[in-house]
């Protein structure tokens, strides 16, 4: 055992990792040490990473959340808004239409009362013109009779107007 060569390189080994063993076990302890802390750093840089991309994820959909939220508000609002423009074009409509119908009747009113008017001259012009020829016609053959007519109606006369302008212009158009 002495005379082989195993042997030496053994105790060699033995004597080189003790007294530089300690040297390099600090060295590769340090080594190490540090490579665990710059593994430890960048996971909690990695985890500060993540929980800041889960805030902002957080944000971003409490964010979509209220735009969805005012949107539909807004939605909801512009259809409001929507019924009460038509609610109120058809109001609109409808007191349009009622006034065109009231004027069309006032319309109709008013023609009837034309016509009424035209017939009831036609007819007092008729009725004159019969009278004139009736009158002409009987006083013509009744010379006394007409005298006695022509100082009645002279001596009627004033009471006529008198009454005439009592009751007001209207009054003879009425008769």
């Amino acid at each position: 055992m002495l005379h082989d060569q195993r042997f030496y390189v053994a105790i060699a080994f033995v004597i080189f990792f003790i007294l530089f063993g300690r040297k390099l076990w600090t060295a590769i302890v340090t080594q190490l040490d540090a490579h665990a802390q710059s593994a430890r750093q960048e996971l909690a840089e990695a985890a500060e990473l993540r929980r800041q991309a889960e805030q902002i994820l957080e944000d971003a959909t409490r964010e979509r959340e209220q735009a969805l939220a005012e949107a539909q508000a807004m939605i909801e609002h512009s259809r409001q808004e929507a019924a009460l423009i038509g609610e109120t074009a058809r109001r609109d409509a409808e007191a349009i239409a009622t006034r065109r119908e009231q004027m069309a009747r006032d319309r109709i009113a008013a023609s009837e009362r034309a016509a009424v008017q035209d017939v009831r001259k036609q007819a007092i012009e008729a009725a004159t013109a019969a009278v004139r020829e009736v009158v002409a016609h009987h006083l013509a053959e009744n010379g006394e009779a007409a005298s006695t007519l022509v100082d009645r109606s002279l001596d009627a006369l004033p009471g006529a107007l008198r009454a005439a302008n009592e009751a007001g212009p209207g009054a003879i158009n009425a008769a």
